[in-house]
């Protein structure tokens, strides 16, 4: 099993550390466009792979992606770099779309010539909207394998972390998850929210709470998660890359679990996340969650932002 990062700056570095560290696949390969900057960073880990599982990991061009079964993309302009940290920016992630459009035009031709049938997953934001860029790349340079995006899941599971501290128990026993984009338009499903089967609302009753409060407190939280890391660490990667490389040993080891992951939706004709089946060969099935009145149209909602972002990146593309 091989897994091929590209880009090794903050996320990309987080994205090689976790998959040495998890053990996720036999061979990983880092590609970066100064490849003296791969070649030290996959120096640099390899030195500490006698204590983890066996893994081999490398630096190389392109081609050294040959066989790969996912590609993870973290290459573009950041958040910081890119201006994208003003929580009251409505445009918020997407303000990086044009200039990180521009570089996977670039690149995911190169990727498909070399690895024509991996499942390339999009980790640089706004994931979502190059997802469709790096989608329409790839079907013209030949590609035949899914192109799907980190989307949501990050975002869901920030928001069983902030849940399972407010009720003091695992998150890893929260049920709950947040749909649509990555991005300021993010949908939390409130309705279907449950602690081990137990709904929210009950919890909340005998605490004598209310949910709106709780809501406006956690959707503030999660949206704008990655401000708050940015602000006081320059860059939000650890979170993601752990994501990010868990998405690759679901694909690699077809493991069929299910998860908020962005794929190509044809009823809106755009990447959108929504629980789906993720094993081999990317998004195998996609689920449709029950939503309440409010929660679907801010799917609605969040499909629109996604398509006038990319129609505007097209206009601009044409002039």
């Amino acid at each position: 099993m091989k897994i091929g990062i590209i880009g090794t700056g903050t996320v990309g570095c987080a994205c090689a550390m976790a998959a040495v560290n998890r053990g996720s696949a036999r061979e990983i390969v880092l590609v970066n466009r100064t490849r003296k900057t791969a070649e030290a960073v996959a120096t640099d880990l390899r030195y500490g792979t006698p204590l983890g599982p066996k893994v081999d990991i490398t630096d190389g061009d392109y081609d050294a992606l040959k066989d790969s079964g996912v590609i993870l993309i973290t290459s573009g302009v950041n958040e910081k770099t890119g201006g994208a940290t003003d929580r009251s920016d409505p445009q918020g992630r997407l303000r990086l779309l044009d200039q990180n459009a521009v570089i996977y035009r670039d690149i995911v031709p190169r990727i498909v010539r070399a690895a024509p049938d991996a499942v390339i997953v999009i980790v640089t934001d706004p994931p979502d909207p190059l997802a469709d860029v790096a989608r329409d790349a790839a079907r013209r340079a030949g590609g035949k394998g899914q192109v799907i995006s980190a989307g949501t899941y990050l975002d869901s599971l920030r928001f069983k972390v902030h849940l399972g501290k407010h009720f003091g128990v695992d998150p890893a026993s929260v049920e709950a998850q947040v749909i649509g984009d990555h991005g300021t338009s993010q949908v939390f499903l409130w309705s279907s929210a449950r602690i081990r089967g137990v709904p929210l609302a009950a919890l909340l009753k005998q605490r004598g709470e209310t949910l709106k409060n709780l809501r406006e407190a956690i959707e503030k939280e999660v949206r704008y998660a990655n401000i708050t890391i940015i602000e006081g660490h320059d860059a939000s990667q650890y979170g993601i890359g752990i994501a990010s490389v868990r998405i690759a040993e679901m694909i690699l080891r077809d493991e069929r679990a299910v998860l908020p992951i962005g794929s190509l939706q044809k009823e809106f004709g755009v990447t959108l996340s929504l629980p789906s089946v993720v094993g081999r060969g990317g998004v195998i099935e996609v689920l449709q969650p029950e939503l309440s009145d409010e929660e679907r149209e801010g799917l609605r909602t969040s499909a629109k932002n996604m398509k006038e972002a990319l129609e505007r990146v097209s206009r601009r593309m044409a002039a």
